[in-house]
């Protein structure tokens, strides 16, 4: 069996920021989560509760491990209502990437969930946001968003969008392919 480094009970992450050594566990814990099958996905969310246990009460980043938890053993239901407590207590401020991802999880939840037009309404403002690595997560989400509304024209439009970039040829054409979906003919 392994040992469990988190069994010492100590509350690492009171009165001060997150420390690198929680961010490690938790990092470590969710690169164990396929040695998790579904029937032991209980386990897998008691490890994360045992992680989130040490932050501070208020902390936004108990709410939102909590909710990946949830959401990745297949309970979107659980894990929409730790999305929007993480953003309510102010994940952005403490880490806007992890907000970032907190929106389009909690997107895709909602989708999951039969709420796919709130999912586009969260999704939406992030097409304008800063460029970084979740873009593409953004508008794979989004589209699959629309495509549940019944946008599939839309939802196409972005995922070619995401991906001409990424293609050794053709870029420009893609480009202009995806964008043609969606405006209107001259």
């Amino acid at each position: 069996m392994r040992s469990n480094p988190l069994s010492e009970g100590a509350r690492v992450c009171e009165s001060a920021p997150v420390n690198q050594s929680w961010e490690d566990r938790v990092a470590a814990a969710w690169a164990a989560f396929d040695e998790y099958p579904e029937e032991r996905a209980h386990e897998f969310r008691a490890l994360i509760d045992t992680l989130v246990a040490e932050l501070p009460d208020d902390s936004p980043l108990g709410p939102f491990e909590r909710a990946c938890a949830w959401d990745s053993t297949g309970h979107s239901d659980k894990a929409v209502p730790l999305y929007r407590e993480a953003l309510e207590r102010g994940l952005g401020d403490v880490s806007p990437y992890k907000a970032r991802r907190t929106k389009i999880q909690l997107s895709s939840s909602l989708r999951n969930i039969g709420q796919a037009e709130e999912g586009v309404k969260l999704l939406t403002p992030e097409l304008d946001a800063p460029c970084d690595e979740l873009d593409d997560a953004v508008r794979g989400c989004l589209a699959l968003c629309l495509s549940s509304l019944g946008r599939d024209r839309e939802g196409l439009s972005l995922v070619l969008g995401a991906l001409a970039p990424h293609l050794p040829r053709y870029q420009r054409s893609m480009a202009n392919y995806a964008r043609a979906l969606v405006e209107p003919e001259a």
